[in-house]
């Protein structure tokens, strides 16, 4: 069995001293410079209400912004695609005129973007993740 430490009054004078040295202690954010806690940040593009074609648009601006800013992770939300118009049209087919089947499908057609992309993934269960997905961008740096 271990013995317990028992600090004596002279350790107890000393950790008491030091401790008042200190001064204030500052948030742990505060040691880190100001772009790497903005990199960690999730930017969000909501394309709610928006068509294909102003929705391709939108993400291409958005994922080359975020991309030259050094983000890394990016939220697009496309909504569940339940009030599409594509029943109305025999012609379209539902699954492919939805935003969440479309800009994924987008991204990964445009060179320019699939460059910047590394990865495109559902959202978390927290994020509604029917209606979203998550964009992981590759290292400015290295490209």
């Amino acid at each position: 069995m271990k013995k317990k430490y028992v600090p004596s009054s002279k350790d107890k004078k000393d950790w008491l001293d030091f401790t008042k040295q200190i001064g204030n202690i500052s948030p742990k954010e505060d040691d880190f410079p100001q772009e790497n806690i903005e990199i960690k940040k999730v930017l969000k593009l909501d394309l709610h209400g928006s068509s294909l074609r102003e929705s391709n648009e939108m993400v291409k601006k958005f994922i080359s912004e975020s991309f030259n800013l050094g983000y890394k992770k990016l939220l697009i939300v496309t909504g569940k695609g339940l009030r599409s118009k594509s029943y109305d049209n025999p012609y379209v087919s539902e699954k492919l005129s939805v935003l969440k089947y479309s800009v994924p499908e987008f991204i990964k057609n445009d060179e320019n973007l699939n460059n910047k992309v590394s990865r495109i993934s559902k959202a978390e269960i927290k994020e509604k993740s029917e209606g979203a997905i998550y964009i992981f961008l590759k290292n400015k740096k290295k490209l």
